[in-house]
């Protein structure tokens, strides 16, 4: 699952979640955008915020709600609940389970 947050100098910025079946991996694309940008919208969008460059943490819940509606899979639920449990072992969940800690991938380097 990647979430992007994409636009360029003649597009208004957005978020969007995409390849929500795909839940073996979960990053954070960046567009032509600002870390600060990126945060700003991230944070608007209920999906998260930025940490720095390369680390972005996103909400659990509010994830689930934007990507569940486009999945496919009868068991995306389950595998998505997986992917959390996944993270948790890793260490990349918070601490209250909310929050999930991601990549940053800059296609713009800005």
């Amino acid at each position: 699952m990647i979430v992007e947050i994409v636009g360029g100098a003649d597009e208004v910025p957005e978020v969007r979640v995409v390849d929500v079946d795909d839940l073996g991996a979960l990053h954070l694309a960046l567009g032509e955008v600002t870390d600060g940008e990126a945060d700003g919208l991230l944070r608007d969008a209920g999906l998260g915020r930025l940490e720095d460059a390369t680390t972005g943490f996103l909400d659990v819940a509010a994830l689930r709600a934007a990507a569940q509606p486009s999945a496919t899979g009868a068991d995306w639920s389950q595998r998505f609940d997986g992917m959390v449990e996944h993270a948790r072992g890793k260490g990349w969940l918070s601490g209250d389970g909310t929050a999930l800690q991601v990549h940053v991938e800059s296609a713009a380097g800005a």
